[in-house]
């Protein structure tokens, strides 16, 4: 195995935490709040999560959606990456059939030179939106063509990131630059080293393919909560040792606010029940504020839902929280942990990612 790529992949867990701790946002916007506004707040969850210890930091991929503004991982990765210094940060992830794989390892390969061996590459085979905007990304209308060609869509990205197409290939003489033809060509200086390789998923297909591949896997537990422990079984009876991981690691996403008391937690997950149910009723929009979302006036089918969303986000007082957490790590066997706190205004996310620290004793200051 290459050493140094395992030792990119695992994280360490600091203070008491059972696992490494990591960030997945979302970059939401809320009512009365503006882009410009949700970017600055990524920021700052960024510098706030690489100065308490967070291992990692990934953006996701969304389209068509108001209350999220992150269409464009590679950009806001960038953005960030120029305002931290040591925090991992990667795509959680890029959807691989919305994009020729030449481009990803492009922009990946231009994010590894801004902030070289701090950048991951998550990858997942879903739209990130509806059929309709699906079709208008890819130009076509076949769209469960590219989900199953995903296997080798991913093979041609690896070939392209390791700049290692075969003699004969069409794509042998095409390179992607930045990347590791820099450093073979003449008097060529630059590092080969190129982002981890991550799938994500929320069932098993994408389990059982990272594990025959040996590369490390994400599981969406925070909106595909029942299928979280049967696909890590799944994914670490099929692994198998790779030049990338010598052992199954497997992260969760997991949906966690912590907040002063039970109350304002509550208030502000509800935010984030509202935007869901709205999304799944064909209305999506910005995040709305507490003050809308306890007012409204949820029908029978809609307050059903939205129970069921809210057991599967860890909320309260940060050692409720804590308790939450440290639960689920023992549950699930997870390697790692990465906290999506959703909620209308960027304070209360920031608090939640402070009181979760502090509640872990992590470090005060980088």
């Amino acid at each position: 195995m290459d050493e140094n790529r395992g030792d990119e992949i695992r994280g360490t867990a600091g203070g008491t935490a059972p696992v490494p701790l990591s960030v997945l946002d979302l970059v939401t916007v809320g009512q009365g709040r503006t882009a410009t506004q949700a970017m600055r707040t990524a920021v700052d969850i960024a510098t706030l999560a690489e100065r308490r210890g967070f291992h990692r930091y990934w953006v996701a991929e969304h389209h068509s959606m108001p209350g999220v503004a992150s269409s464009s991982p590679a950009v806001i990765l960038a953005y960030l990456a120029a305002h931290t210094e040591r925090i991992r940060l990667g795509s959680g992830g890029v959807m691989l059939p919305n994009h020729a794989p030449l481009v990803i390892a492009e922009q990946f390969g231009t994010l590894e030179a801004m902030a070289p061996g701090r950048v991951d590459l998550g990858l997942g085979r879903a739209p990130g939106t509806d059929g309709a905007t699906a079709a208008a990304l890819r130009r076509t209308d076949r769209l469960n063509e590219g989900a199953d060609d995903f296997p080798q869509q991913l093979a041609e990205l690896t070939r392209f990131l390791d700049d290692d197409f075969p003699d004969g290939h069409p794509y042998a003489r095409i390179h992607a630059v930045p990347g590791p033809v820099q450093a073979t060509s003449p008097g060529g200086v630059q590092s080969p080293g190129r982002p981890p390789v991550w799938l994500l998923g929320s069932s098993g297909f994408s389990a059982r393919l990272a594990g025959v591949l040996g590369l490390p896997f994400a599981f969406a537990h925070h909106f595909s909560a029942r299928n979280t422990v049967p696909a890590l079984d799944l994914y670490r009876e099929s692994f198998k040792p790779s030049a990338v991981l010598d052992a199954p690691y497997a992260l969760i996403g997991v949906a966690a606010l912590a907040a002063d008391d039970e109350r304002e937690a509550r208030r502000q997950v509800l935010t984030g029940a509202l935007s869901m149910v709205r999304l799944r009723t064909g209305r999506p929009g910005l995040v709305p504020s507490p003050e809308e979302a306890e007012a409204y006036s949820f029908s029978p089918m809609e307050r059903e839902f939205v129970d069921g969303w809210l057991k599967d986000i860890v909320h309260g007082p940060a050692d409720e929280v804590r308790g939450g957490l440290d639960d689920l790590a023992k549950r699930t066997g997870a390697d790692e942990l990465m906290i999506t706190a959703n909620a209308h205004g960027g304070e209360a996310r920031l608090r939640s990612y402070e009181l979760i620290a502090d509640a872990y004793g992590l470090p005060t200051a980088g």
